[in-house]
């Protein structure tokens, strides 16, 4: 309903709505329902575009390049990903960027649209138009963004996708504000306030002078987050955090992603066998801790989905600032409290 009041069509809502959801089942609550009041704020300054198709703007064999002219990037990221899926089908491997997207959300969900289809894809994105929010690695202050990547490969019968989909810095944007939403600290190593001093406390990344995020693994996380600046950002032909481009107020995505069929690479039965036997050996790894077993890439993600079936958990404060966005929208909150009256203290739906 808060969707349909910004504007969109009740099948563009429908799409949104599922994809927060399925982060949030996902156990990403960083980039679930939690999203929405910032929707709200790039809705009220136009930033956002609903209703808004992605546009084709280079067509060149497996050569796609996409525009989504700010419109919801859970859709037109949607959009450019079919077209690709679609033209692999012919071609083999696709390179497709897309550029100009609003926030694109959980890139693992583009991961899985292309698994679900049988084919393989890499996904580097970069995110600008607000203020920078991670230092580069041996840096006090934030210079770039989260800068997600995804990698994801088909499953079989009896292995599921392996999917790995994770930001560039020690944690996402969006766990730091649930975090603070919460009341609790950040894991160690993951923020420095802004004399670059290292902290705990995530109300660094809301004050100013603010603090920042960092990276994980050092240089090795600053390094990949580099090539989401100049893949996703770059080559895509949108913009990369350089302090040419202005900060609007806003969320901005660029995705570079490459969609290839393995078939063309391996015989079906061969990538099978060796996905299956290189997951067993790996997860077959004694457990440091017996009530924490190795898991494959994905696994957590489909475990978090059978836990949260039923309801998805949301914070208070993140609840509170739900209610005040669909209300400035037109949304009377009551219709939005009663959501919670199904399971005390969550929401079921949106």
């Amino acid at each position: 309903m808060i969707l349909e009041a910004g504007g969109s069509e009740p099948e563009e809502a429908r799409i949104v709505a599922d994809h927060l959801v399925l982060a949030n089942l996902s156990g990403h609550d960083s980039h679930g329902v939690g999203m929405l009041p910032a929707y709200e704020r790039s809705l009220g300054n136009e930033t956002l575009k609903p209703n808004r198709t992605v546009e084709l703007v280079r067509d060149d064999g497996a050569i796609m390049m996409f525009d989504g002219g700010m419109g919801y990037g859970q859709v037109v990221g949607r959009q450019a990903t079919d077209a690709a899926i679609e033209r692999c089908r012919g071609t083999g491997i696709v390179l497709a960027p897309v550029r100009n997207c609003h926030h694109l959300g959980r890139i693992g969900t583009y991961g899985e649209q292309a698994a679900d289809a049988g084919f393989a894809s890499l996904h580097f994105v970069n995110v600008v138009g607000h203020q920078a929010l991670v230092a580069p690695y041996r840096g006090t202050d934030a210079r770039y963004s989260t800068n997600p990547i995804c990698l994801s490969l088909p499953g079989s019968d009896r292995q599921p996708p392996v999917l790995l989909d994770m930001a560039t810095s020690r944690i996402a944007h969006g766990k730091a504000r649930v975090a603070h939403n919460r009341g609790e600290q950040a894991p160690e190593g993951s923020l420095i306030d802004h004399r670059g001093r290292t902290t705990r406390d995530p109300s660094v990344l809301f004050q100013q002078p603010a603090g920042a995020l960092t990276s994980f693994g050092d240089h090795k996380g600053y390094g990949l987050a580099v090539f989401c600046e100049l893949l996703g950002g770059m080559m895509s032909g949108g913009h990369t955090s350089q302090p040419e481009h202005e900060v609007e107020g806003t969320i901005v995505n660029n995705m570079f992603m490459v969609v290839f069929d393995p078939e063309r690479l391996v015989e079906r039965s061969a990538m099978e066998h060796e996905l299956e036997a290189l997951i067993a050996h790996v997860k077959a790894s004694p457990a440091a801790d017996p009530e924490e077993p190795v898991l494959a890439p994905g696994d957590p993600e489909r475990a978090m989905r059978v836990e949260r079936a039923e309801a998805i958990p949301v914070d208070a404060e993140s609840w509170r600032q739900i209610v005040a966005a669909g209300a400035r929208l037109g949304v009377d909150p009551a219709r939005l409290e009663a959501l919670t009256a199904l399971v005390p203290g969550v929401v079921a739906a949106l």
